[in-house]
C-alpha cells in the first residue's frame, strides 16, 4: 500500500503524534511498527517505516565515504534522527530537537509520500504551498 494523501493531526503536550488511521494501516503492511523519524531540512519531519529506512542506508553504504552528498544527508538525518516504535494507540514520540526546529506542536499536516510520511506545521504547509507552486517544467519532468 502506498502512503498517499493528507490528514490533519495533532501533536500532544508530550510530543506524541497520533498517526491518522489511514496511514497507520499503511505502516502495518511493513510488518513492523518500528520507524525512523528524521529531517533533511529541520522544517519537516519524515517518518520512515524501518525497512524503508534500512534500504536507504544500504544504498548510502554503497557510496564512497567521501561522497559530499552522502555526508551532508547523513549529517542532517543523524542530527534530527531517532528510531521509535508506534505504540498500541497509534502514537509516536517525535524527537524534541525536531519538534522545536519544525514547530511541530498542536496542529500539523501528515502527508503520504509513497513510502514515508511527511509531517509539517499546518501554517508552514499552507505558506509552502502558496510560495512554492509546482511548475509546468516540473510536471513535465515528472511525466504527469
Amino acid at each position: 500500500m502506498k502512503l498517499r494523501g493528507n490528514c490533519p493531526a495533532k501533536v500532544d503536550e508530550k510530543g506524541r503524534l497520533k498517526i491518522p488511521a489511514v496511514f497507520l494501516e499503511g505502516l502495518k503492511e511493513y510488518a513492523s511498527m518500528q520507524v525512523y523519524i528524521t529531517s533533511v531540512d529541520g522544517v519537516t519531519a519524515r517518518i520512515y517505516p524501518l525497512p524503508v529506512w534500512s534500504g536507504i542506508e544500504d544504498r548510502l553504504a554503497a557510496l564512497p565515504s567521501q561522497h559530499q552528498g552522502k555526508r551532508k544527508f547523513l549529517m542532517w538525518t543523524s542530527y534530527y534522527g531517532h528510531q521509535a516504535e508506534v505504540d498500541g494507540q497509534g502514537r509516536v514520540l517525535l524527537p524534541g530537537l525536531l519538534r522545536e526546529s519544525a514547530h511541530l506542536k498542536a496542529e500539523v499536516d501528515v502527508l503520504g509520500a509513497l513510502d514515508y510520511l511527511e509531517v509539517m506545521n499546518h501554517s508552514g504547509m499552507v505558506d509552502k504551498l502558496k510560495n512554492e507552486p509546482l511548475t509546468g517544467d516540473e510536471m513535465t519532468a515528472l511525466g504527469v
